[in-house]
């Protein structure tokens, strides 16, 4: 794997100073540089594995113990995200994007992919994740059919007040929870929001240009349409969409709704 310069520079300098403290069981890599597509603007995103009985301590000093690591010039804790064992930090400089994720010994193998190990202190790792295989992340189509209806009529209200920056964000928020991850879906990769979409699925990130608008209300209006359109294709397309409860007639009103407030005009 050809990892770019600045980050594997980062990894020979962090590691050995990572390595000193006994607490930490082992290092493993996920993201791009794991999954071997790393670029100059990948993040290393790194999991921290910890000794059960040191882990509260260490989640106390997480701040501390990464500057000690290397040069921090930021971080954060991830819980909005909804991962509050994760720190993000930018590094540097040069400036470099890292995510340090602390699990417990016990937790390592649960896992929604397989880690690439770095290190590992007493073969800890290995073995947990030959106990059981990853879980990818579920993609729930029923979830998503029992809601669509209902954001495609407040994406609608908000296009009818006139409250044309909510009308983009939501169409943000629609390719990021619901098309993005329908399309990764459709050429076997993981779901991820909008992440690589030109990569690993270019014809489906070219039709997505449909739902993009500018600050117009015509716009908004067509790329809503648009959006709808894709999903229907998409969820109707998926192997697992026969087993959808289709919302047939939330869906014709929600339509209809549209449909009104796009005929009111400006």
């Amino acid at each position: 794997m050809d990892i770019p310069f600045l980050h594997s520079q980062f990894l020979r300098d962090a590691l050995p100073r990572i390595r000193q403290d006994a607490r930490v069981a082992g290092v493993a890599l996920t993201g791009s540089l794991a999954g071997g597509r790393p670029d100059a603007y990948s993040d290393v995103d790194l999991i921290l594995v910890i000794e059960d009985a040191a882990y509260d301590a260490v989640m106390r000093e997480r701040l501390a113990l990464i500057g000690s690591w290397t040069s921090l010039v930021a971080g954060f804790t991830g819980e909005h995200v909804g991962e509050p064992r994760l720190i993000i930090t930018l590094v540097g400089p040069p400036l470099l994007h890292v995510d340090f994720t602390f699990v417990r010994a016990s937790y390592f193998a649960e896992r929604t992919g397989d880690p690439q190990i770095l290190w590992d202190r007493d073969g800890l790792l290995a073995d947990a994740l030959g106990q059981q295989p990853p879980i990818p992340p579920p993609l729930d189509l029923q979830w998503i059919e029992d809601r669509f209806w209902i954001w495609v009529h407040y994406g609608a209200a908000k296009l009818g007040r006139g409250e044309l920056f909510e009308t983009i964000s939501f169409l943000t928020y629609l390719r990021e929870t619901v098309l993005g991850p329908l399309a990764a879906r459709r050429v076997g990769a993981l779901p991820h929001g909008v992440r690589r979409l030109e990569t690993i699925a270019p014809d489906a990130a070219r039709s997505l240009q449909s739902t993009l608008c500018g600050y117009d209300r015509d716009d908004a209006g067509r790329a809503l349409l648009a959006s709808v359109d894709l999903y229907r294709c998409w969820s109707d397309a998926d192997p697992e969409g026969a087993g959808v409860e289709r919302r047939h007639h939330a869906e014709k009103l929600a339509l209809q709704y549209l449909n009104d407030v796009l005929a009111q005009g400006g």
